[in-house]
């Protein structure tokens, strides 16, 4: 097939680069850099089949010329992270939800076979149901969650209006190799390994207790994968682990010492997905258990050396706005 990914230089967008190279496809990658790495591609940057062009989704028809004799589209780019979607919220707009429909635009128009979304489990907000299925309430918490929802809505009104061959999955905590661990104060496996590998002591937020349906990044890539493979249109599915894992389990496996911190308002307690449909319609199940993933991330816990350190003091400084904004 021929394959376009946008965000592809990110962390998950990487890594379904890298295995749909391994299928023998030939992949564009179109990234702007904002939030991903040409790092990230130095396992693949040699194969013949791949092809990387630095581009902003939000630059319309710049965009529509890579996506001529496309088959596949998998939509990856976005703005990440909670504190700067709520310090900027316009910018996360522009690309969520004006750059999505832009993508999908270039795609209809060249006629592509399969269009995958990558959606964020944050639209369900703090969920009323563990584990938690696809048509539970949507709730998001932060601008970030609600733009990642719109444009799966996007999506997904395309598939109805135009028949466009469509789906979305929502993924659930997902970790691994290559996580982005620069600017904003972000994802608890990137903060926790810098602090290892600096000997500090682990920042707990609230008591360990909260559990996260950690699912492995090549997991999710194979999901992405097995989602484009199939027939199904017009659809949503979660994408997690099939369990949940407390941060106290987590600092188990590492090892080290804890301090704790304020909990922080619009963060559930759980996260757990509901994944018996993406099992039953696309028989698709995680590979990895959390133990085997924790272990697998911390043998190459160097890759952390220029993450950011994180103390008590700076990460009360990086969620200022979070506590003032999302305090009930």
């Amino acid at each position: 097939m021929n394959t376009l990914v946008t965000g592809g230089a990110g962390f998950i967008g990487s890594h379904l680069v890298e295995l749909l190279l391994e299928k023998g496809n030939k992949v564009i990658v179109l990234d702007n850099l904002d939030g991903g790495w040409e790092k990230n591609f130095r396992e693949f940057k040699d194969n013949p089949n791949f092809t990387f062009y630095k581009i902003d989704i939000r630059e319309r028809i710049k965009i529509k010329p890579f996506f001529k004799g496309i088959d596949w589209v998998f939509h990856l780019a976005a703005k990440a992270d909670i504190v700067p979607s709520i310090e900027n919220p316009r910018e996360y707009f522009e690309t969520n939800v004006d750059g999505t429909f832009n993508v999908l635009e270039a795609s209809m128009e060249a006629n592509i076979k399969r269009f995958v979304y990558a959606a964020s489990s944050s639209c369900y907000g703090i969920a009323k149901q563990y584990p938690t299925p696809e048509n539970a309430e949507i709730s998001p918490e932060y601008p970030y969650a609600l733009t990642k929802y719109l444009g799966e809505q996007l999506v997904m009104h395309f598939c109805k209006v135009y028949k466009f061959p469509a789906v979305s999955l929502r993924f659930f905590n997902v970790y691994g190799p290559r996580a982005r661990t620069t600017g904003a104060y972000g994802a608890v496996f990137g903060v926790f390994l810098a602090q290892k590998l600096n000997n500090k002591p682990f920042t707990v937020v609230g008591d360990g207790t909260q559990s996260r349906d950690f699912t492995y990044v090549t997991d999710v890539a194979n999901a992405l994968f097995t989602a484009a493979n199939s027939d199904v249109c017009g659809d949503v599915f979660n994408v997690g682990s099939s369990g949940h894992y407390t941060i106290n389990e987590l600092i188990n496996l590492l090892g080290g010492d804890v301090v704790y911190i304020p909990r922080r308002p619009g963060e559930p307690d759980i996260t757990f997905a509901d994944i018996s449909k993406i099992q039953k319609v696309l028989k698709w199940k995680a590979k990895i258990s959390f133990k085997e993933g924790v272990e697998k991330l911390f043998s190459r816990i160097d890759d952390f050396k220029d993450a950011p350190v994180w103390n008590e003091k700076s990460i009360e400084k990086a969620t200022e706005k979070w506590f003032k904004y999302l305090s009930k």
